[in-house]
């Protein structure tokens, strides 16, 4: 016989699904930065249709997370009246645009990540989970697309712009780790079935970089990505400028609604 899954660890869950809710929220704050200011006008509706996507995909991920903690905290409760030191998104995501190849560069980072964590999520033991992610995906799915035909586009193209997209590489390069790295609550969420662990997306994500990669001429740094902070909360500078602006609304008249 079988033996049953075991129940998820309800506070694990929460803090789980904050990560996810988190890492779009924040990623598709940066990326809204660009609306008005991309280098053409296609890009621009682009970017703005990302972020969109990404801001879409948080209010289901942190409106379940409200959900499961039952402390009737909603998604924009999450989203609004948290601290800095209480997010859970990885530090790539936060990450200054700079130019326009590093905001590139660091996007396809990231869905080359996304896109094999939501592929893994469609098969999730909680229908919740699967049912987000099966939406998301398709979703994703795009951006990684995108992403890629832009990194090869630019560092196969001119010299400027190919040790641009280097430039931006190595720079992202040090901040990736984190995605692969493994903690308590993702061993939790593994052992529940809800989620993988990020380990077990490495292979995937490594072929999927090493291949863009080799089409955009660039070369994959070789001193090997490292974990930059940690996966429970810390403060960065750049999520503090981040937050000052999303949260200004909410915090100067507390409570306002539409």
């Amino acid at each position: 016989m079988a033996q049953a899954t075991p129940a998820a660890d309800p506070a694990a869950l929460v803090e789980w699904l904050c990560r996810m809710g988190d890492n779009c929220l924040i990623l598709g704050h940066r990326v809204s930065e660009w609306c008005g200011h991309s280098p053409v006008l296609e890009e621009d509706i682009a970017l703005a249709n990302t972020a969109l996507d990404l801001i879409g995909q948080t209010q289901f991920w942190l409106g379940l997370a409200g959900e499961v903690e039952g402390k009737g905290r909603s998604a924009d409760s999450l989203a609004y009246l948290r601290d800095a030191a209480q997010f859970r998104n990885l530090l790539l995501v936060e990450r200054p645009n700079g130019d326009f190849g590093n905001t590139l560069m660091r996007q396809f980072l990231f869905d080359a990540w996304h896109m094999a964590m939501l592929d893994a999520l469609t098969g999730s033991t909680d229908p919740r989970v699967a049912e987000i992610a099966a939406k998301a995906v398709k979703e994703v799915a795009y951006h990684l697309e995108r992403s890629a035909d832009l990194v090869i586009r630019l560092g196969d193209g001119t010299g400027e712009s190919r040790a641009r997209m280097q430039k931006a590489l190595d720079s992202l390069w040090p901040y990736t780790g984190e995605m692969l790295l493994d903690d308590g609550v993702d061993r939790a969420m593994a052992a529940a079935g809800i989620a993988p662990l990020p380990q077990d997306l490495k292979a995937g994500w490594d072929r999927t970089v090493a291949e863009t990669m080799a089409q955009a001429t660039l070369a994959v740094p070789q001193t090997g990505y490292q974990h930059k902070g940690g996966k429970t909360g810390r403060h960065s500078e750049a999520l503090g400028y981040i937050l000052a602006d999303m949260q200004f609304l909410q915090r100067a008249y507390p409570g306002a609604v539409w």
